[in-house]
């Protein structure tokens, strides 16, 4: 038996003479691509405030698409602009970098890059002031209140450390700055434009979104559904109108409305299995001119969560059910029953489950365990999975922390959440941020791509 134990130590000797040069390498290739980012921050730093200054709204990313487009050329990147077609035909402000070293894998790397109409009321130094028309022509503040400022500084970040770099991998990486990430529709404009015949068809996709969900320096990373996929649906419910003080005389679609209201929610309660995560949101309720007019119609506006296409289909089917027996229970006829159209959706982001794991342990090597945590889906929704061909393509998605982790640790000690993506006083503590996504970033590529 002792002799035993000094053959199985002997063993563990010499596997770890044997492993551990190749373990320094990769621990000092790691050291080394922090340190060149740091290098880097000055001039980050510089270019998210920019950004942040002068945000677009979707469809509108004229200017941005152009700065990004140029920062890539200045990295050496063979730049294409004006990728993407809407339905209606129009150009999508779509930029596609492509840096060839030599035979190998093919990496795609995205960035989103529109803002929102959201006025900033951060109070920073650096917010954004700008103002501009929505598509209902309405005026709006508009403001990078999702972070994709701090995307597009992260990807300039890896795309200057991959061309200085060139001597450390082979292969093509393709960088994509996608328009129109907030209203769904600029991912499929992009593939819609013959994608990926213009351009190199990854093996593999990499994709980072900021969040105040984990503290700046941090990102989190899993494998399986990390965003679900989202649907807008509008229920319009037709009535007959009447005088307020006849309702027999008509048949009163705010009520009908009203009634789907509460009844909807028993789809998900009733009818979708506990284990499925859902959720249906009706956000929106339209009806009527004057407070004794009974009107012809009520318009709702439904969003649908779900991490599979199977109970995605499950919750648009109640809804179509619960609408039609309201009307019906009302007494509206066959010819007359509700209309339930999808406006938008997009499909689920769900992470490969090898490609994560092997994600994980590059940006382990290159921050440190201690700073890669595991992640936890939530119910938003991305359409950058459409890129990833329904899952033909190995795909991760993962989160960069954005978060103060004093404020964090408190807000998770009091209940009480940090400002999320999409509010008016979103900030991410952007320095150690951008460090740490660009540092992320570049290892995971360089894993991939490595010789």
């Amino acid at each position: 038996m002792r002799f035993f134990r000094l053959s199985l130590a002997a063993i563990s000797l010499v596997v770890f003479a044997l492993a551990s040069p190749v373990a320094a390498q990769s621990s000092d290739a790691a050291k080394g691509i922090a340190a060149q980012v740091d290098r880097q921050m000055p001039e980050l730093t510089a270019t998210y405030k920019q950004l942040h200054q002068h945000p677009e709204l979707s469809h509108f990313e004229e200017k941005t698409s152009a700065y990004l487009a140029g920062e890539l050329r200045k990295a050496g990147y063979e730049v294409t602009e004006r990728v993407g077609k809407y339905p209606d035909g129009s150009q999508a402000w779509g930029v596609v970098g492509v840096l060839k070293n030599g035979s190998g894998p093919t990496v795609l790397i995205r960035t989103d890059m529109d803002a929102l109409p959201v006025t900033e009321a951060t109070g920073l130094d650096y917010a954004s002031h700008v103002r501009s028309q929505n598509p209902q022509k309405q005026d709006v503040g508009v403001m990078h209140a999702c972070g994709h400022d701090l995307h597009m500084t992260a990807l300039i970040g890896v795309a200057r450390e991959l061309a200085a770099n060139k001597d450390k991998w082979h292969g093509t990486v393709v960088l994509v700055g996608q328009p129109s990430e907030e209203t769904i529709d600029g991912a499929v404009a992009m593939l819609a434009d013959h994608f990926y015949e213009r351009f190199p068809k990854p093996d593999f996709i990499l994709d980072q979104h900021d969040t105040n969900d984990y503290a700046t320096g941090h990102i989190a990373i899993g494998s399986g559904p990390q965003l679900a996929s989202a649907t807008s649906v509008n229920v319009v419910f037709h009535g007959i109108g009447a005088h307020g003080s006849r309702p027999a005389a008509g048949k009163d679609p705010v009520v009908m409305g009203a009634e789907f209201v509460l009844l909807a929610q028993t789809i998900v309660s009733r009818q979708i299995d506990a284990r499925d995560p859902a959720v249906l949101t009706i956000g929106t309720f339209h009806s009527g001119t004057k407070n004794n007019i009974i009107p012809d119609e009520a318009t709702l506006g439904l969003s649908m969560r779900a991490y599979s296409e199977a109970v995605r289909q499950k919750l648009l089917d109640g809804v179509r059910r619960t609408a039609n027996g309201v009307a019906t229970a009302y007494g509206v006829s066959a010819d007359r029953m509700p209309d339930v159209t999808v406006a938008e959706s997009t499909v689920p982001t769900v992470n490969d489950a090898a490609l994560a794991e092997r994600m994980r342990k590059a940006a382990e090597q290159a921050l440190g365990a201690e700073r890669v945590d595991a992640s936890t889906p939530v119910m938003g929704s991305e359409d950058v999975g459409y890129f990833s061909l329904d899952g033909k393509i190995p795909f991760v998605f993962f989160w960069l922390g954005a978060a103060d982790p004093q404020k964090l640790a408190e807000a998770k000690k009091t209940g009480v959440a940090l400002p999320s993506n999409h509010s008016a006083l979103f900030a991410p503590v952007y320095e150690p941020a951008i460090r740490t996504g660009v540092t992320a970033m570049t290892a995971m590529a360089m894993d991939l791509l490595k010789k």
